[in-house]
């Protein structure tokens, strides 16, 4: 089961039809509280009032509701077989970035997100709350090994550009029409070498401050913008 926290993220779970359980609220006087009270009711969920004291422990900012949903789904590689524009990546562990970089992605039209299996952050109550419910309407893939997933979307006709600030091209100087992927390297380290490798590109964004490096969520925020405006969907 999956906890999912906040008022707007609990909502979109509903909107999107989400399996929900058991709904905690601390119940107020207010109109958003009163729509997820009312999507319960509709929805045969039982609902359980509470006090504060019931989210003292809980981490993420609740807004006093949480509910029990049905565990996320991940989709198939085969899932992308009709997609134009990915975004896969590489070993993001926050799960702020995660979400964050899934509501861009839900935002601007991206068709589909890809992570690993192994040194990534997954799909949590975290993430659902950052990507303010986006992640219950964006197809969402686990895989195995980036590389391998890497080399079959390029038999797909897929073009993989890699996000890098070593890159001697900028992105805005490049041709990003066509079947995209576009990959997100580690906060820290970047893309690992392996992917890099078996990019088609590496590119980068230019940066004229004292500051040479970008937060991974904004950075994939300006580079998936790039794609669609190139693309002829701004």
């Amino acid at each position: 089961m999956d906890k999912i926290y906040g008022r707007n993220a609990v909502i979109e779970a509903f909107l999107a039809k989400r399996d929900i359980k058991k709904a905690y609220i601390i119940k107020e006087d207010s109109k958003i509280i009163k729509k997820i009270i009312d999507l319960c009711q509709k929805n045969n969920v039982d609902i359980n009032y509470v006090d504060k004291r019931f989210f003292e422990k809980t981490k993420i900012n609740h807004q006093g509701v949480m509910v029990y949903a049905d565990e996320f789904e991940y989709k198939d590689i085969n899932d992308t077989l009709d997609d134009d524009f990915i975004v896969i990546l590489d070993k993001i562990e926050d799960p702020h970035n995660l979400g964050a970089i899934i509501r861009s992605c839900e935002a601007m039209g991206v068709d589909s997100v890809i992570i690993p299996e192994h040194k990534s952050a997954k799909i949590n109550s975290t993430v659902y709350k950052t990507s303010a419910g986006a992640v219950n309407f964006m197809k969402i893939i686990m895989v195995k090994n980036i590389t391998r997933t890497i080399k079959e979307l390029k038999d797909n006709r897929f073009w993989v550009y890699g996000l890098a600030g070593e890159a001697s091209e900028y992105i805005y100087d490049t041709d990003l029409k066509g079947k995209v992927a576009l990959v997100i390297g580690n906060e820290g380290k970047g893309i690992s070498r392996l992917v890099k490798e078996n990019c088609d590109m590496l590119i980068k964004i230019p940066m004229t401050g004292k500051i040479n490096s970008l937060n991974a969520s904004v950075a994939a925020a300006i580079s998936i913008y790039e794609v669609l405006r190139q693309n002829g969907k701004s």
